[in-house]
């Protein structure tokens, strides 16, 4: 793969000028139109081997274009916050919104690539790694975001000449770390490595693009003229897009079944309620302050139809934990902001780091409900969220966060008589609104979507817990129930 590259032209520095001044000005109308248009944005990943000048790449480019509309990282060794986080939420971080351009230098390949070179990880794991970053660029593609991939090669004899021609100059010698020594004795397998991750990881909407970087000048034009065809391109409306489907990551479990046709008899009494409140809160604290916890985090999903009792089940759950270790998200409809990026990119901002708690009032599951009956998504977009939520809770759960996740079910005449009292009672008038009367016309509709969610995202790893909620004393308990007995599972 990187034998065959062509030879380099050396280009003087006048024809070098012209040429910089032209695509200069090309890169910035680009930007601007594609600022302008705000209805894509751009990713570009800068890797390649020790000594290729990927640093000052990433420097040409921001020269070469606006810098403000630029959004430029770096990732090297991992700091605390991103080791107590799943392994691809700092490169979420990183992403752009609509209209702007993310430039990643030494990102999610280089990571990868490194651990294998060093035998860090062995082959399946490493296949593994390059598969969820498949899906990972699949969906940004789906998503209308622009992915271009550069890998900077030097053969061994000129990167060693680039060295010591470094190290000669008083002035520039500190570019050369002992860290580039040893990954120019490792040239070799850095290659082998890396022909296998591009080969496994090149495609249409996320291509590769191989550049000779013997010679800085051609180095810094070839990613420039490439970038500014696949800009232009993506401008015209022609980027390409993932044509099928990958794989499902994993099968899902059988669905679990529904309850409701199976109805609670007579009401728990509040007597018999609050002694078994009490023990299972006690029961939940103790569990999170095992010593098991520390590395590991909890994620606490709750779906339902409008006053099936979310807000009520977080509140008992709350109650049994130490306020410094938990948030609760509200989730309600993306705002503005977070339109403007990958779907999945809110929840990805708050996956709850190692020991601590994250309880969701509704979730990423709205794509496929809510977003769903009312149309906000299309059908082609609602579809595949399935597989991408399923490879969102196995990402984070390889990681160590346990995903609990609970459907709260509650029927028709129950929740006419809860939105009945809460009309009439003062304190709880906020909970209904014109919205939740609407939604209820609508439960037909939310019937069969609510089953296609169970069936498709119903695993093993983050499995759903269906919960009869007409009788909430009874729902509460069950929800604390099987919250602690899955703690107890994960934590042995």
């Amino acid at each position: 793969m990187f034998s065959s590259l062509p030879l380099v032209e050396r280009i003087d520095d006048a024809a070098f000028d012209r040429a910089v001044a032209r695509l200069r000005a090309d890169l910035l109308d680009a930007q601007y139109s594609l600022l302008e248009q705000a209805n894509r944005s751009v990713v570009v990943l800068i890797a390649g081997v020790a000594g290729a000048g990927k640093g000052e790449l990433v420097n040409r480019l921001n020269e070469w274009m606006d810098p403000r509309h630029i959004r430029t990282s770096a990732f090297g060794k991992r700091d605390e916050a991103e080791r107590l986080r799943p392994h691809m939420w700092r490169y979420w971080q990183s992403l752009p919104a609509r209209g702007r351009t993310s430039i990643i230098f030494e990102g999610w390949y280089s990571e990868a690539i490194q651990a294998r070179v060093a035998r860090r990880i062995k082959r399946p794991a490493f296949w593994h790694t390059l598969h969820a970053i498949q899906r990972f660029e699949r969906m940004l593609a789906m998503e209308g975001t622009l992915v271009l991939k550069f890998w900077l090669h030097l053969d061994a004899d000129t990167q060693h000449a680039r060295f010591k021609s470094l190290e000669r100059d008083a002035a520039r010698r500190w570019h050369v770390t002992p860290g580039d020594w040893r990954e120019h004795r490792r040239h070799a397998r850095v290659c082998k490595v890396a022909e296998e991750a591009i080969g496994l990881s090149d495609t249409p909407h996320a291509p590769w693009f191989l550049i000779d970087a013997s010679d800085n000048r051609h180095s810094e034009l070839e990613v420039g003229r490439k970038l500014l065809h696949a800009l232009r391109h993506a401008l015209d409306g022609k980027t390409v897009r993932p044509a099928t489907a990958l794989p499902p990551a994993f099968v899902p479990c059988e669905a679990p079944s529904s309850s409701s046709s199976v109805r609670a008899g007579k009401a728990m009494t509040k007597a018999a309620y609050e002694p078994e409140l009490e023990r299972l809160q006690g029961r939940l604290n103790l569990l999170l302050r095992r010593p098991e916890f520390v590395d590991r985090s909890l994620a606490v999903v709750f779906e339902g139809m409008d006053a099936a009792g979310k807000g009520g089940a977080i509140r008992r759950i709350t109650h049994a934990l130490d306020a410094r270790h938990y948030r609760v998200y509200p989730v309600a409809a993306p705002s503005e902001h977070e339109k403007r990026y990958p779907w999945l990119w809110r929840f990805w901002r708050d996956v709850p780091r190692d020991g601590r708690i994250a309880m969701f009032d509704r979730s990423w599951y709205g794509r496929v409900l809510v977003e769903r009956v009312e149309g906000f998504a299309g059908e082609a977009d609602w579809s595949r969220a399935y597989d991408e939520i399923n490879a969102l809770e196995q990402e984070w759960t390889e990681h160590g966060v346990i995903v609990c996740k609970f459907w709260l079910e509650v029927s028709a005449d129950e929740q006419l008589r809860r939105f009945n009292e809460r009309s009439r009672t003062r304190f709880k008038r906020f909970k209904i609104t014109p919205e939740d009367w609407r939604n209820r016309e609508k439960w037909h509709l939310y019937e069969p979507a609510v089953q296609d969610m169970l069936a498709r995202t119903h695993t093993e790893v983050a499995p759903w817990s269906v919960i009869q909620a007409d009788d909430k004393y009874r729902a509460r308990l069950s929800i604390l129930q099987a919250l602690c007995a899955r703690l107890e599972a994960e934590l042995r």
